[in-house]
């Protein structure tokens, strides 16, 4: 093989190798759901646990909305589109909510989060414990030039 070939496959490998990089999906930072709920991811440790803060646009509980912990891990073993699950504690009503799901990276770079999520609601007695688990599904975008997660601590 002559140099043009040599430097051919060396520049093949070599984006190759930017294109997987720039695909992988952080899920540190802020993002927001199709129904206009905030979240923010904080770092997240070595061995894939993360922590953040949720502020729900939409609720049934009867009480004023407010900003609520969450706490998460993901898998750290291949970067490109994890998987991932956290839990968010509601600071306002006597509900949890977990959330499961993926992180994609688009031809274009840009990252969403698919989840899948169960709300369960606090039933009055095991009678009513058939219509205490809602179960939906939300799409997160991140949010670019925003910093959402410092106007949500500043309403804990």
């Amino acid at each position: 093989m002559g140099k043009t070939g040599f430097s051919l496959i060396l520049a093949l490998g070599l984006v190759t190798f930017s294109t997987s990089s720039e695909r992988k999906c952080i899920l540190s930072g802020d993002w927001q759901n199709d129904l206009g709920s905030n979240m923010t991811i904080s770092a997240v440790n070595e061995v894939g646990q993360f922590s953040g803060l949720y502020l729900t646009a939409v609720s049934a509980a009867g009480k004023p909305i407010r900003v609520s912990p969450m706490n998460g891990a993901q898998h750290v073993d291949n970067l490109e589109q994890p998987t991932f699950g956290f839990t968010v504690k509601w600071s306002f009503s006597d509900s949890t909510t977990v959330f499961v799901g993926q992180c994609f990276v688009d031809d274009h770079g840009e990252e969403t989060l698919q989840t899948m999520w169960l709300l369960r609601e606090k039933a009055k007695s095991a009678e009513n414990n058939w219509n205490a688990t809602l179960v939906g599904t939300d799409v997160f975008t991140r949010l670019k030039g925003q910093n959402v997660g410092e106007s949500m601590r500043s309403d804990l």
